[in-house]
């Protein structure tokens, strides 16, 4: 356990934080499953603005690194754009 006063306020935000990036993290993968799964290319494509936009939030917060983020977007619009 920890001794410094700062480290254990630390403890006690780092909780709330973190339950925060992982439920942003779950949403944006499951947005993300959801447009890799659609059939259809003009759903995909009036999808993908919103999708992008958790993508590049989360990246700005640091849940996620900017070049995963750039890997996601790259990904996706060639799957749009094979549609």
């Amino acid at each position: 356990m920890a001794n410094h006063k700062s480290t254990l306020r630390r403890i006690r935000s780092d909780k709330p934080k973190a339950l925060n990036n992982k439920y942003y993290h779950k949403t944006m993968r499951n947005s993300l499953k959801d447009l890799r799964l659609e059939e259809d290319k003009a759903t995909a494509e009036a999808a993908m603005p919103s999708l992008v936009a958790k993508i590049d939030k989360l990246a700005k917060r640091g849940t996620i690194h900017k070049n995963k983020a750039a890997n996601l977007k790259s990904k996706l619009a060639k799957k749009i754009a094979a549609l």
